[in-house]
């Protein structure tokens, strides 16, 4: 599991950064606290990281479900999408929103998978 809490680790730190990447643009485009709008590119900032911050809620006991019932290797590799995902979708949302859709994609389906596969796995175990 270490690989899982690993990854849990690095999700939370992307989180930390992304955050830290909002306040540089509430700076940068004058939107003073505790305003969450005023200007578009810092709403973009805004709105990757509460995002974030939503999926993460499902993505920390996706992964850990998953690791502890199925496989942790796996686990772990598929976080490692989600995380991947996560950053072209900030990359994406900030330039230009419509183009969003892979990022949102490739965060979406890793937690699908997580989350089903560790439920399953649960259930089967409750099951037998």
């Amino acid at each position: 599991m270490d690989l899982v809490y690993l990854v849990i680790a690095l999700a939370l730190l992307q989180f930390f950064f992304f955050g830290g990447m909002v306040g540089r643009a509430r700076v940068k485009y004058e939107v003073a606290a505790p305003s969450t709008s005023g200007n578009d590119v810092y709403e973009r900032y805004f709105r990757v990281h509460y995002n974030t911050m939503e999926q993460l809620v499902v993505f920390i006991p996706a992964i850990l479900l998953f690791g502890h019932y199925l496989s942790p290797n796996w686990a772990a590799a598929i976080g490692v999408i989600y995380l991947i995902g996560r950053f072209i979708y900030f990359r994406a949302y900030v330039t230009d929103p419509p183009k969003r859709g892979l990022g949102f994609g490739l965060s979406m389906l890793p937690i699908a998978i997580l989350l089903l596969g560790g439920l399953g796995a649960a259930i089967w175990a409750v099951l037998t």
